[in-house]
């Protein structure tokens, strides 16, 4: 049962602060009929016992004082009522803008949830596509790098070639240049001899010994010359060019 005073927290309060003040009025009811029958009785004692009291005006006085207290709870009942009720309906109000205000704040957060996990699906398509992006690019320069390499270990062996052959003409080239000191050399020594002969010798005679001598004087000089057409760092053919001179 409720008592004065305590705190209203929702319907099933306002449903029982109703039950009790009909159950108090109920009570009030009841003991007024039994006052009444008890007085009633009393009366009829009375009458035979003195029958010279008013008992109508004692009836009454207590019909009076009860209708009196009976009207006092009323009231104090309904004024507690009322106070309570208001109480309720201002806690009611507060709850209400309380609730109103949650809901609010949960709608925002949940707003601010759904942009967020957006952003961070965003974020990791964007990780994704760049790690994609950062392999394709390993990859490519990877090949790019290999096919260098490649290149560069062919120029290294073309050159490597080109300067074994080089050598090789260069040694050519210094034989072919004591052969041809050492010709010069002999035909200095042919003239000088042949200068040196007696004067009584005839002109046909130093003719005729002089034909055997005249095929040592034509030399020749061989130089190679290895041309390579490159485009784009890459050695596309290779041809060799000999040029021929006579002393």
């Amino acid at each position: 049962m409720l008592r004065p005073g305590t705190p209203l927290t929702g319907e099933p309060q306002l449903a029982a602060i109703v039950r009790l003040l009909t159950m108090n009025c109920a009570l009030v009811v009841q003991e007024m009929n039994a006052l009444r029958g008890q007085v009633g009785g009393d009366v009829n004692v009375e009458m035979d016992a003195a029958p010279g009291v008013d008992l109508s005006r004692i009836l009454n006085e207590m019909r009076d004082q009860y209708e009196k207290m009976a009207e006092k709870n009323r009231k104090d009942a309904e004024d507690w009522f009322f106070s309570k009720v208001g109480v309720f309906f201002c806690e009611v109000a507060t709850n209400s803008e309380l609730v109103q205000s949650g809901k609010s704040e949960i709608s925002e957060l949940r707003r601010t949830v759904q942009n967020l996990e957006i952003e961070l699906q965003s974020q990791l398509s964007m990780k994704a596509s760049l790690e994609n992006s950062l392999e394709e690019t390993k990859g490519r320069y990877c090949m790019q790098l290999a096919q260098i390499q490649d290149l560069i270990g062919n120029v290294e062996e073309q050159l490597a070639q080109l300067r074994c052959e080089m050598e090789q003409q260069n040694q050519e080239d210094k034989i072919l240049l004591d052969g041809t000191t050492r010709l010069d050399q002999e035909i200095a020594t042919y003239r000088r001899l042949l200068e040196g002969e007696d004067a009584h010798l005839s002109s046909s005679q130093f003719s005729s010994a002089s034909v055997p001598s005249s095929p040592v004087t034509s030399t020749s000089r061989q130089i190679r010359t290895k041309v390579m057409d490159v485009h784009d760092g890459k050695v596309v053919s290779t041809h060799e060019q000999v040029l021929r001179t006579k002393n």
